[in-house]
């Protein structure tokens, strides 16, 4: 495995306390987590702030996941781009005072236009997002997932086409979703090792992946749900395999359905 491993499930576990939240993330050792925002913010700042200072005592790694309608590259500019920024401003905004590496985002649709048009639109509207956060000191870095949707914006080369042209955003790989629109394609080694290789091409040196992990069913190459580990054909091991080849530190985000799921890929992972 990479020399320096997190891992940690996609909610906070509680939302009682920073401490409370913190101490749950202790007692079952894990060492990362995702701020769950996709629904609705539910954090406010000093929770935030408290949060992410005992998460940095304990090295706990802090992502923030923004809300699922926080996306970019609309096709035209009104209210749900406006309110997209909205989020992603805010999302950062907790991020900065979390400490998080990272804000993962989802990217837009194609809506109609081709793969090239989309991805510049993205390009575009993330350019301006930048120039906002920069003012109000919250330019953190940002992670855009790659999607389980076959015929949308989202594959792995869209997300490092994007990724390519802004030093500040990252791929984050989901390998569940990409097992879903590969046709249950990642079984071995090969498959991981060829999608990390893409990401690393265009992450900057020193900075980590940003992994989402979990079984998942799935229909006509597109992902239907998330599964408890060992109900589908994705696991854990070759990604395991795949990761030691590569020197860049890595959090790993479980995605999985169940307690005893994340317990299993962990246990695997050796994290």
């Amino acid at each position: 495995m990479p020399r320096h491993l997190h891992f940690g499930p996609a909610r906070v576990p509680s939302r009682e306390s920073p401490e409370a939240a913190i101490e749950a993330l202790l007692a079952r050792g894990f060492t990362a987590c995702e701020i769950d925002f996709e629904g609705r913010f539910w954090m406010d700042y000093d929770f935030a702030s408290r949060f992410g200072e005992l998460a940095a005592e304990h090295d706990i790694a802090v992502s923030v996941h923004a809300p699922i309608a926080g996306f970019m590259g609309h096709a035209e500019r009104g209210k749900k781009l406006s309110m997209a920024v909205g989020m992603l401003d805010h999302s950062a905004g907790i991020a900065k005072a979390a400490g998080a590496e990272v804000v993962v985002f989802h990217p837009g649709f194609l809506l109609g236009r081709s793969r090239e048009d989309a991805i510049d639109a993205v390009v575009e509207q993330l350019g301006e997002l930048r120039e906002r956060l920069k003012g109000k000191d919250r330019a953190v870095p940002f992670g855009i997932e790659v999607m389980g949707r076959v015929r949308e914006l989202g594959s792995i080369e869209d997300v490092c086409a994007i990724a390519a042209q802004l030093d500040w955003i990252r791929p984050v790989i989901d390998f569940a979703h990409m097992h879903a629109t590969s046709d249950g394609g990642f079984t071995s080694v090969e498959p991981f090792v060829a999608a990390l290789e893409q990401a690393d091409a265009v992450i900057e040196p020193g900075a980590p992946f940003h992994i989402h992990f979990s079984d998942i069913q799935f229909a006509n190459r597109n992902e239907t749900k998330h599964l408890p580990y060992g109900e589908g054909t994705l696991r854990a091991e070759p990604m395991r395999d795949a990761l030691a080849r590569f020197e860049r530190p890595v959090t790993v985000i479980s995605e999985s359905p169940t307690a005893e799921s994340t317990d299993t890929i962990k246990e695997i992972l050796g994290a």
